[in-house]
């Protein structure tokens, strides 16, 4: 049987820098872990050398061309002498443990093996490297990374840290053109002196940034002009050489003026060992620099520092990588789903629309729900949610074909049952296990009737004027993609002033409750929300109805459709059913006439005379039954010709020995809108006039 060793403690706080040299460690309580870099604190050097060594084998390593950092960090390591990673094994003296600046962030370091306890500063040296690489590998975005790179160094490895990198910086595997150029991205340490209140501030402790950067702005993150790097100047050779150096040779001290855009006029640099300059390299090149600082009063650095320099230049510049390919992807969903997504609503007659999306999560940004609000001939709009299965980029791909099949299919004019009826066909031609679900529902503003069906999906919730919220009694029909299974549609009476709420299934369903239980609870958060004001806007009620998601609650993502009926009112409606004869175009320009002299708009009858007797004209001539003529008052007067003829007409331009062929031109120059929609049987064209 064997016992567990004896546990170190963990230090409560970074300890302070020592002025004679060094650092010193605080009081270590008796209950605490610290936690070692993984593996034996005393490998052989050997065997330290032969697997760090192996671990930054690099496709670019050795290779010299314009690109700084090709050439691998032991292309000049003299023979016999001993590579610099291998060192960790044998860590310098004076730094301490964990001595971050921010021992809460060790707290959540994860769990801890128990180790025995080492103690002596070669230990503290190499557990604070281990804190340290551990702090700046938790950061996800360049900012964190960044972050964690200052207050890991300062003020427990240096004074002051300037990290400069490069710009742009490069994606992957992408070759960067052009000079190499660096700025100055963030800085900690030295903007202000101490104050007066601060008994613990150490002795020397004065302002360095802005003695250095006069330009500066004192707070993190300044940043200021670009600094380009000449290809055979010393810092370049600083860079391809990937070692950090002291500023205790006229080369290095020469790199260093020319990285803080100071080369011809270096007083006031740190110079000797209280300034060190370390490459930050990636995968494939030197991606930047970072330059660490230490005042007067305290102990300059060792060569032991350099180990610790490269240790945080590595792990930052790996980190950099990272965010810059996390950035990409990110950047690259983000771009998705603005695509697949409509970019704004449409605005049809006699409705108000609003929608809301969320993501699952900042780490999922793609999903496969989706919304959609499709202008239908006769004033119609087509209301559409659905929900594919999943939320990655292949749900939101499979989602972009259904989006789009659905708008094909409702340009068709088909009934709700007969789109999902071909949508269920076209996600099983996309291949297996494409399943989704889906809800489509179709609102006419004139005859105030709503049409819907479902595939799947949660049933619509429809709240009323005086406020009562009423599940609609929808069938549920099978979802999308299995196949085989027949739809119902139902129709239900929309009167004016209610709301319509169409969702997906992340928004009433969660780990914490079923569906019929978020269900209920968005029914009453409605109901609340009429009781306030009656019917409620719009944008605000969407910004209510998502306060019912929990902390916990977000485990898909979420798409809502609202939609308020307001109607279109009999009055201004004004519908015809005309014999396709000779006589049929001065027919309707009497009809139209009086209708506009009984809305006193008078000042409209020219225009609208003469584009509807050329639209009907060219419905005459191919039309086999009677044609319909149907004028609305609204923001707009809009007026409607239909006929059972399936061609749509296009404008073209007439020769001038022509007699027609100008009518759509002469509606293209005149109307406000104008379009043409092909029916189930024949088609509509309509224009606008502005009011």
């Amino acid at each position: 049987m064997t016992t567990d060793p004896p546990r170190p403690p963990r230090h409560p706080a970074a300890p302070a820098p020592d002025p004679r040299g060094g650092y010193s460690l605080p009081e270590k309580p008796k209950d605490d872990v610290t936690e070692p870099l993984t593996g034996p604190l005393r490998p052989g050097p050997a065997d330290t050398a032969r697997r760090l060594d192996h671990d930054r084998t690099d496709p670019d390593e050795g290779r010299a061309g314009p690109d700084l950092g090709t050439a691998g960090p032991h292309h000049d390591q003299r023979p016999g002498e001993e590579s610099m990673t291998a060192l960790v094994s044998t860590p310098p003296r004076g730094i301490p443990i964990e001595a971050t600046g921010h021992p809460a962030d060790e707290e959540s370091a994860g769990m801890r093996i128990p180790m025995p306890a080492q103690t002596g500063p070669e230990a503290d040296r190499l557990r604070y490297v281990g804190a340290a690489t551990r702090r700046i590998a938790r950061g996800v975005d360049l900012d964190e990374i960044l972050l964690g790179l200052c207050r890991s160094a300062v003020p427990a490895f240096a004074d002051a840290i300037l990290v400069y990198l490069r710009e742009p910086l490069p994606v992957g595997d992408e070759r960067p053109s052009g000079p190499l150029r660096l700025r100055l991205r963030r800085s900690d340490g030295g903007l202000e002196g101490p104050s007066e209140t601060d008994d613990d501030a150490p002795v020397g402790a004065t302002p360095l940034l802005p003695a250095l950067l006069p330009t500066l702005e004192p707070s993190y993150g300044g940043t200021g002009d670009s600094i380009g790097v000449l290809l055979d100047g010393p810092l370049a050779e600083v860079l391809r050489g990937v070692r950090p150096v002291f500023a205790d040779s006229v080369r290095a001290a020469d790199a260093l003026a020319e990285l803080l855009g100071r080369p011809d006029d270096q007083i006031g640099l740190p110079t000797g060992r209280r300034a060190l300059l370390a490459p930050l390299r990636g995968r494939r090149r030197v991606i930047g620099a970072a330059v660490l600082l230490r005042r007067a009063g305290r102990a300059p650095f060792e060569s032991d520092d350099l180990l610790v320099a490269a240790q945080l230049a590595t792990h930052t510049a790996l980190g950099v990588d990272k965010a810059v390919l996390y950035g990409r992807e990110a950047y690259i969903a983000d771009a998705l789903q603005r695509e697949m997504l409509p970019d704004s609503l449409p605005q049809p007659t006699g409705v108000q629309l609003a929608s809301r999306y969320l993501p699952a999560a900042e780490s999922a940004r793609v999903g496969g729900d989706w919304y959609d609000a499709i202008p239908l001939p006769g004033s119609r709009v087509a209301l559409v949610v659905g929900d594919v299965m999943g939320h990655s980029m292949t749900s939101a791909a499979i989602m972009g074909q259904l989006r789009t099949t659905v708008q094909t299919l409702a340009g068709l004019d088909l009934a709700p049952q007969e789109v999902l009826y071909h949508l269920d066909e076209q996600a099983q031609r996309l291949g297996q296990d494409r399943m989704a679900t889906c809800v489509y529902a179709v609102y006419d503003p004139i005859a105030h009737r709503l049409v819907v069906a479902n595939a799947g999906h949660p049933p619509p919730v429809l709240l009323h004027a005086d406020g009562l919220a009423e599940v609609l009694r929808v069938p549920p029909g099978a979802p999308i993609g299995v196949g085989g299974v027949p739809f119902e549609a139902v129709e239900l009476p929309a009167p004016a002033g209610a709301t319509l709420l169409l969702y997906t299934d992340g928004l009433v369903e969660s780990r914490s409750r079923d569906v019929w239980g978020g269900i209920e609870l968005l029914r009453e958060r409605l109901h609340d929300a009429a009781s306030v004001v009656s019917p409620p806007p719009l944008e605000p009620l969407c910004d209510e109805v998502l306060e019912i998601l929990g902390p916990g609650d977000r485990d898909d993502d979420i798409a809502l459709l609202a939609a308020r009926f307001d109607g279109i009112a009999p009055s201004d409606v004004a519908y015809w059913f005309l014999e396709p004869q000779a006589q049929t175009p001065g027919r309707a320009r009497r009809l139209v006439r009086q209708a506009l002299r009984r809305w006193d708009l008078e000042d409209q009858l020219e225009a609208a005379e003469l584009l509807v007797s050329e639209i009907v004209t060219n419905a005459v001539r191919y039309a086999e039954r009677p044609i319909t003529l149907r004028l609305l008052r609204t923001d707009v007067l809009r007026c409607e010709v239909g006929d059972d003829a399936p061609l749509l007409p296009r404008m073209r331009h007439a020769a001038p020995e022509e007699e027609g062929g100008r009518g759509l031109y002469l509606v293209n120059r005149m109307a406000q809108r104008w379009g043409a929609t092909r029916l189930g049987a024949g088609k509509v064209v309509w224009f606008e006039l502005p009011l």
